[in-house]
């Protein structure tokens, strides 16, 4: 088994928790068997202690009894009357014989020493026998452990009565290894018996251990206190004991005790075979626990390897294999779960593979589809040597019906365009699909570019019938672009990059039907590059704020400016408005462009309000500005990022953006008017709005295209047309304002008509924003002006 798998991980579980459980009990067992080994050798040195007390009483008891019977026999009475040396000893050493006393002697009453078995004793032995003489004397007999020439000796003393006491008999019984063996067969301690004077180190005596352990006892006695009995740990050679120590005499500066020692592994013995018995469950637990693991988790991992591979095979797209596995526990579950988790991908992935494939709306081919077709088409074409055509369209005014009419009014109208290129395929191979908006692609394998435009002029045809949804007809036209294989490319994606080209051009030029060359493309990669450089410039800050000034005609008083924008290219210099404007507009940069002009804008008036002068700035809107929804807010989080009041600004419209898709365009008016922004209608009467339209706008101003304005004192129906404006404007309640002023020949005319406010080069040519402060202190209005121009202006 590998160790990362579930398998081997389940079986090391197991394992782990019974070698943990196994481990846990024996070292319990084993610490609570060395707790009761120990508790048990202390009370068994105890009993030990008692019974070798009884043992040396029981020796001493026997030492008099032969003492007694000596004291009583009357043949060793008459030796005494008589003063019989020669056989109170031999009286003394018989019996001292037979009851195996070391020392045996006759004390007489003037307490000295009448006869003896030895030659003359010890003081010691001597001041022993003459103390126990006063003692037996009242007590009736006297015995004492002793201490004589580093032995220990019981002493007995027994009165001689014949009737009335006449002597005392002393014996001594030296308590030697004997008594040691005779305490070892009765409690299974060791006994050792060790003496020593008053500065010198323990001596063995008698030992029941060899000589060898017995020394390496007295060696571990040293520096022990002669006040301790318990000795918990010695060791002896390679045992380990247990040891009690007993005081058995004390005499002249000499000390004798014995040491009871209880061997510890010998006591935890009997418990061996216990702990024997338990690792051999506990080899047998571990055995039937792998066993059993190994078998519980081949019956959870078995399963889940065949899901697994299922898994696998549901990876591959095999939807097809069963998932049987007949169980009532989880993994059954998970079976059945499987088994409805295919049935899901499968159905799924159908729809995916519909909605990757497919348009939903039109149910035709999508562009994805649309390119393994062409691809397939590619490929017969190379196999067969021939060639084969794509055929890109879009539907003119598609966006402003959809915006007028409504999104599910269009989507009617693009499932009756499906069904309208449907009927002008003649062929059965040849394909249509929807790309993406109102742009569908036709795919003709194995035509001519002739067959090609005929299918193109077809389709054309049919578009010249209307459309009829819903009571409403809709007259629809398209620009179709053609390439073809391999006259135009090689690949898939190159041929579509292609085909939209001439699309464009299709539309641009007015023409029905374009055939791609390689000369529309090179104007198609200019824009792509004039793009570019756009984007480019609004990185690098290259474009640059300027503005013209705004002048109310009556007093010559500065009342705001209008924001331009130029472009400073760092190798073209100077790049005028009319220059990229317009193409900015045509691909959407203009946003981008409005947006930053905006921005600029708003900082100019944060600085000049900070300097004390407070003027309107005009900014010109895009058709494409007009018809997004979120100018409103976007606008007015400019003006809150630099604390402006919106009637600081007049956003100007032109007539054509504002026909170009008039309801939308009237709810961003609406919805800047609400913030209290003025607007204003620029370049007015060079559109085709009609008068009641425009009055319905929420504007605030009109202004004169300057057309008008610079040819008005050599035309005088630009004459008319500039009054008629001047009063149009002031009875729908509109400032008029006038562009292209260049003579004061031409302001006073305006004046005179009642124009309220205007500007062109002889007031001012557009200048750098950074200029305007300095132009100001220096502006001079016409002479002919009576009433003085004030340089700060409330812009009404």
């Amino acid at each position: 088994m590998r160790l990362r798998s579930l398998e081997s991980r389940i079986v090391l579980l197991f394992l782990v928790l019974i070698l943990a459980v196994q481990l846990a009990g024996f070292f319990a067992i084993q610490t609570g068997i060395q707790e009761n080994a120990r508790a048990a050798i202390r009370a068994e040195l105890m009993i030990g202690e008692r019974v070798f007390r009884r043992l040396v009483d029981q020796y001493a008891h026997n030492l008099a009894q032969g003492a007694r019977l000596l004291a009583a026999d009357y043949g060793f009475k008459q030796a005494i009357s008589s003063n019989d040396r020669e056989t109170v000893e031999s009286a003394l050493a018989n019996h001292g014989e037979r009851i195996q006393a070391s020392h045996a002697m006759l004390i007489g009453l003037d307490r000295t020493i009448k006869a003896t078995t030895t030659a003359a004793p010890a003081g010691s032995l001597e001041s022993s026998i003459l103390r126990l003489v006063d003692r037996a004397e009242s007590a009736g007999s006297a015995t004492e452990t002793g201490v004589l020439g580093n032995h220990p000796y019981q002493i007995v003393v027994v009165p001689v009565k014949a009737p009335v006491t006449i002597g005392w008999v002393a014996m001594a019984f030296s308590i030697e290894k004997r008594i040691a063996a005779d305490m070892r067969e009765l409690s299974s301690l060791q006994v050792s018996i060790l003496t020593k004077t008053a500065e010198g180190p323990w001596i063995p005596d008698a030992s029941t251990m060899s000589d060898a352990d017995a020394g390496s006892l007295a060696s571990q006695l040293r520096g022990i206190p002669d006040d301790k009995s318990f000795l918990p740990q010695l060791t002896i050679g390679d045992s380990d004991f247990t040891a009690r120590v007993l005081h058995l005499a004390q005499d002249s500066g000499q000390q004798v005790i014995v040491v009871l020692q209880r061997s510890i592994s010998e006591a935890v013995a009997p418990y061996r075979r216990l702990q024997i018995s338990l690792l051999v469950l506990t080899v047998i637990g571990i055995m039937v626990a792998v066993t059993g693991s190994v078998f519980v988790a081949r019956r959870i991992t078995g399963p889940l390897r065949k899901l697994g591979h299922i898994a696998r095979r549901l990876g591959t797209g095999d939807y097809q294999g069963p998932i049987e596995m007949r169980r009532d526990d989880e993994i059954g579950e998970l079976s059945k779960a499987f088994a409805s988790m295919r049935d899901g991908i499968a159905n799924r992935e159908l729809e995916i593979r519909r909605l990757a494939y497919w348009d939903t709306l039109t149910d035709l081919p999508n562009r994805a589809q649309f390119i393994n077709l062409l691809n397939d088409a590619i490929i017969e074409a190379q196999q067969r040597q021939s060639a084969c055509h794509v055929l890109m369209m879009d539907l003119d005014r598609f966006k402003h019906v959809n915006d007028v009419m409504g999104h599910s009014f269009g989507d009617a109208l693009l499932r009756r365009m499906a069904e309208r290129l449907q009927a002008q395929l003649h062929s059965p191979e040849h394909r249509i699909a929807r790309l993406g908006g109102d742009e569908f692609a036709l795919l003709l394998p194995r035509t001519s570019e002739d067959d090609a435009r005929q299918v193109a002029n077809r389709i054309l045809k049919s578009l010249e019938i209307p459309i009829s949804i819903d009571d409403q007809n809709v007259d629809l036209g398209a620009g179709i672009g053609i390439v073809g294989f391999p006259a135009h490319g090689t690949d898939a994606e190159l041929l579509l990059s292609r085909a939209e080209v001439a699309m464009y051009a299709a539309k641009t030029s007015g023409n029905d039907a374009v055939v791609y060359a390689p000369d529309i493309d090179k104007g198609s990669q200019e824009s792509l590059s004039l793009l570019s450089e756009l984007r480019r410039a609004a990185e690098e800050n290259q474009f640059r704020l300027y503005v013209q000034p705004k002048v109310r005609l009556s007093t010559g008083q500065v009342v705001g400016v209008e924001a331009l924008v130029r472009w400073v290219h760092p190798e073209r210099g100077m790049v005028f408005p009319d220059q990229f404007i317009p193409f900015a507009e045509k691909t959407g940069f203009i946003r981008i462009l409005t947006q930053w002009m905006l921005e600029r804008s708003a900082s100019l008036c944060s600085e000049l309000i900070a300097s004390g002068v407070r003027l309107r700035i005009s900014a010109n809107l895009s058709t494409r500005d007009l018809l997004d929804q979120d100018l409103p807010s976007k606008f007015m989080a400019i003006l809150d990022s630099h604390s402006l009041n919106p009637s600081s600004f007049c956003l100007e419209i032109t007539e054509s953006a504002i026909m170009d898709d008039p309801v939308r365009a009237q709810q961003t008016l609406e919805r800047l008017h609400a913030i209290g922004v003025d607007l204003s209608i620029d370049d007015f009467g060079t559109g085709y709005s009609s008068l009641a339209y425009l009055k319905r706008l929420p504007v605030h101003e009109l202004k004169i295209d300057k057309s008008f304005v610079l040819k008005m004192e050599s035309d005088i129906d630009d004459i008319k047309i500039v009054r008629s404006t001047i009063d149009l404007g002031h009875n729908m309640e509109l400032k008029v304002v006038a562009e292209g002023i260049e003579t004061i020949a031409a302001w006073e005319l305006l004046d005179r008509m009642g124009c309220d406010e205007g500007q062109g080069y002889f007031i001012s040519k557009p200048m750098p924003a950074e200029q305007l402060r300095s132009w100001l202190l220096a502006w001079q209005p016409p002479g002919f002006l009576t009433e003085p121009a004030i340089l700060q202006a409330d812009g009404k």
